[in-house]
């Protein structure tokens, strides 16, 4: 069991590696390589993230009765063949926008089934008691994947140009679809009839939306994406032509997201140990709310300055918060509910990502990116005003409330590796 927790870490630690790559190369390249406007990034980051809105749900059942470690291993391929056309049709002199919008659609809805297959897997090949432990590390190297891989992003643009930067992240995900592959298969018996996928949906719907620790901190996390996507849209537009930053600059700056992701993984088991996770949580959400009005603000070096500092104090509020309550819906969750649990969370919450996207595209085309940044912060207002009025203020620990039982009989997965 202990080897097949570090392949999967390992396969998501290279994975994230390259992604974090193509945070910075892809915006990069539409910019220098087919000078997009503002609103066409906000358009290329939204088409990154739209598979949420149009598969989140129904990922949960699929996630059911696919056999998961073939998901995996097909939507890690699907990506890297994505990604790898982007060189060759710049080389080949035939890149366009719309060639850019199209991978970013297709690896947007192969990470919507990878990403729920693998959130449910971890949970099956770690115990209970290590769940926090295990998430913290995951986050941890999440973070250490951030940090390095927009720098690295933004060395490889600077050395080599956007289009062979994005190389890099077809090459990690074949790496770790040979990782994957490497892990054994675990089958578990399936029911004699599956219930209708609709069916299967709206269990999922119901047991979250009713719950009154995970619904409020769905929203909560709805709107943080809601601002994250307003970040991605506008982050490079900001740096490059707003403060001037050259590419490398870029990528050290965006890179800050991942020191502040570590620092929030590594901090997450003492501060909630000392606080509590619900009233940790809640704190870290206000900490969103607060930095990301650091993010925009100030003038020339200052402004850079700022925007790190920003960039971190956001990043780690939200791993603490993340943590702590995808540890929580991990441990809640009757083990048949959980692939539609996460991925009715993630339909919600990550679906707002593309609407910020989109939404911020179009207000930097009239207020600026400056201005667009400040609107997002304002926002950003709406998570902790959404956990105070819920009953999770009353809470200490947010398992101190149990969990309630689902509507109606779910059904049971076919393969869970």
């Amino acid at each position: 069991m202990h080897r097949v927790f570090w392949t999967y870490w390992a396969a998501g630690t290279i994975s994230a590696t390259g992604s974090a790559v193509t945070v910075v190369a892809l915006p990069i390249a539409a910019l220098t390589l087919l000078q997009a406007s503002p609103q066409q990034v906000g358009l290329l980051t939204a088409a990154g993230f739209v598979a949420w809105l149009v598969i989140g749900l129904p990922a949960g059942v699929l996630a059911q009765r696919l056999p998961l470690r073939g998901t995996q291993v097909a939507m890690d391929l699907l990506r890297a063949a994505a990604l790898a056309s982007v060189p060759l049709a710049w080389w080949a002199g035939h890149l366009t926008f719309a060639h850019l919008v199209v991978t970013a659609l297709v690896v947007s809805f192969a990470t919507v089934l990878f990403d729920v297959s693998n959130s449910t897997f971890l949970p099956s090949i770690v115990p209970k008691e290590e769940m926090q432990r295990r998430n913290s590390l995951m986050s941890g190297t999440h973070a250490a994947s951030s940090l390095g891989g927009p720098a690295l992003g933004g060395l490889l643009v600077q050395l080599t140009g956007a289009a062979a930067a994005l190389g890099a992240d077809a090459v990690s995900y074949l790496i770790s679809a040979a990782l994957l592959r490497s892990l054994p298969a675990r089958e578990v018996a399936a029911p004699p009839v599956w219930p209708p996928v609709r069916q299967m949906i709206r269990e999922g719907w119901h047991f979250v939306s009713r719950h009154p620790v995970m619904a409020p901190f769905m929203w909560d996390a709805t709107v943080i994406n809601f601002v994250c996507g307003a970040q991605m849209a506008l982050f490079a537009v900001y740096l490059l032509r707003v403060q001037d930053a050259p590419p490398v600059l870029v990528g050290v700056l965006l890179a800050a997201e991942g020191v502040g992701a570590l620092l929030g993984a590594a901090a997450t088991p003492r501060i909630t140990g000392a606080l509590g996770t619900a009233r940790a949580s809640v704190l870290a959400s206000v900490g969103t709310a607060v930095f990301a009005l650091v993010i925009p603000a100030g003038a020339g070096l200052a402004a850079l300055v700022l925007f790190a500092l920003g960039n971190i104090g956001f990043a780690a509020s939200v791993a603490l918060v993340s943590i702590s309550t995808r540890t929580y819906r991990m441990t809640a969750t009757p083990p048949e509910l959980l692939p539609r649990v996460m991925a009715t969370v993630r339909f919600v919450s990550w679906g707002a990502i593309p609407v910020g996207s989109v939404t911020a595209g179009l207000a930097a085309g009239v207020v600026g990116a400056r201005g667009a940044l400040w609107a997002a912060a304002v926002v950003a207002w709406l998570g902790p005003a959404i956990l105070l009025r819920s009953q999770v203020r009353s809470l200490r620990d947010l398992d101190d409330h149990a969990s309630p039982r689902a509507d109606a009989e779910p059904a049971g997965v076919v393969e869970t590796a």
